[in-house]
């Protein structure tokens, strides 16, 4: 009997050869190559056909394709099953061949999103023909050699399923807006929101970027802590590759995850302090607003860093009133929990301690909540958060407080009392940037206007404060524009209380420029994503940094093949950020090493390094076209240069010079005398 892998073999050359005509020659792979436009004719017949409904089609169909579409990329790399024209001989192959997977084939399971969508809102001839022309598509992929049979069935009934799915998401929609559900509503924008972000990840433009790439590195290395920050982030990661494998996808998933719960968490709070129409509104902001937004992609100490401090922001509210009222008995429950928040916010990120100066200050600015600091609750919570953090505690006793020393270069410290207006109007620039202009404004507005009563209060000194104490220090020093991150969460419930909560009520004027901020901040979002909209150049491209490093991997990966002919070698770099990326970006993920010529101390420096390893030949890689150190040409017999330039599919060029150096003869450690 014969197995379904010698059944598709079979099939696949019984349409890719036994079918081989001139006519289909000529006609499947023009019908492969354009797709796209195939369709084309069959939606303007819809719009002539249905008129106002065929909005609702094409509405729908888009989403449907979108899920098939990264449902198809996420399949292809579990699956991971090479094409036919990549391991089969004799292929009649009449398009490229392709680099990607080939179960399921995505011009079947996206040709089959759309087709379905008609067929199953309306039976009709026209549904009938987009289902024939997505078989002919499907078909087509077959006889040009890129897929077998099985892609085909698969992507089509994964096609199938994301009709399903699109049109529930649409209905779901539907009676959302017909009952007013705010809470429906919240939950079908993050699960869009997600989707997209999960889409986005599989099929975007971006690599990861340093961060990324380096603390993927510290997740291959679990330990109590890190040399710059605490260990969650390394644990987040672990766990994500664990899941998924050492994709980009793996270390960006908690991403999208964490984003979706901020955002429920802080509906949550909104509307336990006012409405829900306030919490909708607010959780919205952290999907939309650039600078909450971007770190619903890109998964770095920020992404759970947000969540936990909404987290403790809506624990702390609870706990607090609860314990006014004294109708609840478990609030010394409540006040472990705040503990642990807190805590796991600090293994984080260290700006979390920030949370105990805005909570100070709120219990300090009423009399009503001055009497708590008398009682035990407080003293617990900071208690139950510091053995959470204890492993930072412990790590950096072992290994001489390094993290303060970072922390203090970080800030300045050691400068003094140094004015740099420089730095000032560059952050504040930062500020009205990743927030935007308007809503930056309006949201100090609304918490100075809602600061006198007990919620206005409490949302004004976990923003003001937090926001006020980064402006300062940009005085003294550069800040960077995410620092100041968890106090605008505060202010957008703010904002929602003052502006949404009431909208009808404000003047013609008011709602224009809250209007204004809204659009400005969407478009903004989506331009981030979609940066190449704009051209431009590529110093002013923040995305800039977040390409290439695929195309570095491949490139690495040939010199590295070359030199181990010559016997055992390693690969390194001057820098962090390139060992890091090398790391991720090269096949089989080799260790990396980051040498110290004279930089300031790393994560890199606390691994072992490659000192004695003598012998060995090496692979240094190093950004720009630059010489040889001296200091590396002393430590090898000898070296080649080779200076290349790499094109990425962004249209960026990156210089790199790979030195191939043979017969190590080691080199004494550097002393760290930078943090």
């Amino acid at each position: 009997m014969m197995s379904l892998s010698e059944i598709d073999r079979a099939l696949f050359f019984l349409i890719n050869k036994g079918m081989r005509n001139d006519l289909f020659d000529i006609i499947m792979p023009f019908v492969t190559t354009n797709a796209k436009f195939i369709f084309l004719p069959l939606v303007v017949w819809a719009f002539f056909k249905e008129g106002k409904k065929a909005w609702r089609f094409l509405l729908i169909a888009t989403i449907s394709i979108a899920l098939a579409d990264g449902a198809a990329h996420t399949v292809k790399d579990l699956v991971e099953r090479l094409r036919p024209c990549n391991t089969l001989e004799n292929v009649h192959l009449l398009v490229g061949c392709g680099s990607s997977f080939s179960m399921p084939s995505n011009h079947a399971s996206n040709a089959f999103a759309i087709a379905m969508v008609f067929w199953l809102l309306r039976r009709s001839f026209i549904s009938f023909l987009y289902v024939f022309v997505a078989g002919i598509i499907a078909f087509s992929r077959v006889y040009v050699g890129v897929h077998y049979p099985f892609d085909i069935a698969a992507g089509g009934l994964l096609g199938t399923a994301a009709a399903y799915c699109a049109i529930f998401l649409y209905r779901w929609g539907t009676r959302i807006l017909e009952k007013r559900s705010y809470a429906g509503g919240l939950h079908l924008a993050v699960l869009m929101f997600s989707l997209f972000r999960i889409y986005y990840i599989l099929t975007g433009p971006f690599d990861l970027s340093f961060d990324e790439a380096h603390y993927w590195e510290w997740s291959r290395r679990l330990d109590l802590s890190y040399y710059s920050k605490g260990p969650m982030i390394a644990y987040l990661i672990h766990a994500g590759t664990l899941i998924f494998g050492d994709t980009v996808f793996g270390v960006r998933i908690f991403a999208v995850v964490f984003s979706a719960f901020s955002s429920i968490v802080l509906y949550r709070l909104g509307s336990e302090l006012y409405d829900e129409r306030t919490g909708l509104a607010a959780a919205l902001l952290v999907l939309v607003v650039p600078l909450y937004s971007v770190y619903g992609v890109i998964f770095t100490i920020d992404s759970p860093f947000i969540f936990f401090w909404i987290l403790s922001l809506f624990l702390f509210w609870k706990v607090v009133n609860d314990s006014l009222s004294d109708v609840n008995r478990k609030s010394v429950l409540q006040w472990v929990l705040l503990g642990i928040s807190v805590g796991m916010g600090l293994l984080t990120k260290y700006t979390m301690a920030l949370f105990y100066l805005s909570a100070l200050l709120f219990l300090l600015s009423r009399k009503e909540t001055r009497r708590l600091l008398f009682s035990g609750g407080p003293y617990i919570s900071f208690v139950c958060s510091m053995i959470v953090f204890s492993p930072v505690i412990v790590w950096n006793a072992a290994h001489g407080w390094l993290t303060l020393r970072h922390t203090a270069g970080q800030a300045h410290i050691h400068d003094g009392l140094v004015i740099s207006p420089k730095d000032f109007f560059e952050f504040l620039g930062s500020q009205l940037g990743v927030v935007t202009p308007i809503l930056f404004i309006l949201i100090f507005i609304a918490l100075w206007k809602l600061r006198k009563d007990e919620k206005g209060a409490f949302l004004f000194w976990f923003s003001v404060p937090v926001i006020l104490f980064f402006i300062l220090k940009s005085v003294q020093g550069k800040v960077q524009a995410n620092w100041a991150l968890p106090g605008y969460a505060a202010g957008f419930i703010a904002f929602a209380a003052c502006y949404i909560r009431s909208a009808e009520s404000l003047k013609k004027s008011v709602r224009t420029f809250v209007a204004a901020a809204l659009i400005l901040a969407f478009a903004v979002t989506a331009f981030a994503h979609f940066p190449r909209i704009l051209h431009l150049p590529e110093k002013k491209d923040p995305t800039a940094r977040l390409v290439g490093w695929r195309e570095l991997g491949r490139e690495a990966d040939e010199k590295y093949n070359e030199l181990s002919l010559a016997g055992p070698l390693f690969i390194f770099s001057d820098s962090y950020q390139v060992s890091s990326e090398l790391a991720f970006y090269m096949k089989g993920h080799p260790v990396t090493y980051c040498v110290n010529l004279g930089r300031r101390m790393n994560q890199y420096d606390l691994w072992p390094g490659f000192e004695k390893l003598t012998g060995y030949n090496a692979l240094f890689v190093t950004v720009g076209d630059g010489n040889m150190p001296e200091v590396l040409v002393k430590a090898f017999g000898r070296y080649e240069k080779e200076a290349a330039s790499l094109q990425t599919k962004h249209g960026k060029v990156m210089k790199i010079t790979f030195f191939k150096c043979y017969d190590f003869r080691g080199i004494a450690a550097k002393r760290v005398e930078t943090y």
